[in-house]
């Protein structure tokens, strides 16, 4: 028997993962394509006070593993960041989160409902949720900000992009 929170989000997690590999894969076609030195797209933003498109990639994958994890009642694992990632180092991250959340075994997520997580998100401050609030209410939407303005970000340096590209394949 399946966990509606393993339903809830691994799958979507492996979806949208996918859907930045892709979206990648096209702003460095992009790239090359009109001689673009890659780092000038990989450090784009779409405003000086966001993050570049890099960071963007980034942060959905500590999402997506950070928030699988603590629904699994696991430790959170932690991956260096380079510096700067080129779009290789990027596509390693993704590999490797991908690896991650779908080695976590469906019944781990059986309480995760339930699950009692305390997260210090950038703060000192700690906040508290239950499994469902967090995933519906704060891993979610977290990820989502994350993966759209990866593909915003691209789609605003003329790389050809539509809602298949940020949907992937479901």
């Amino acid at each position: 028997m399946t966990s509606p929170l393993y339903n809830a989000s691994i799958p979507v997690f492996r979806q949208m993962l996918g859907s930045l590999k892709d979206i990648l894969a096209k702003t460095e076609a992009h790239a090359t394509a009109r001689k673009i030195e890659p780092d000038a797209l990989l450090q784009a933003r779409l405003f000086p006070d966001m993050f570049p498109l890099a960071r963007q990639v980034l942060i959905a994958c500590d999402f997506a593993k950070g928030v699988a994890a603590r629904l699994a009642g696991v430790e959170v694992p932690s991956f260096p960041d380079a510096e700067r990632p080129g779009f290789a180092e990027l596509n390693e991250r993704i590999a490797t989160v991908l690896a991650f959340i779908e080695g976590l075994p469906q019944a781990a997520f059986a309480d995760a409902a339930t699950r009692a997580i305390t997260i210090q998100p950038g703060t000192p401050r700690e906040k508290q949720f239950v499994g469902e609030h967090y995933l519906l209410h704060y891993g979610l939407p977290q990820f989502f900000f994350h993966v759209n303005a990866t593909y915003a970000i691209a789609r605003h340096n003329g790389v050809e992009l539509g809602k298949r590209d940020y949907m992937g394949q479901y």
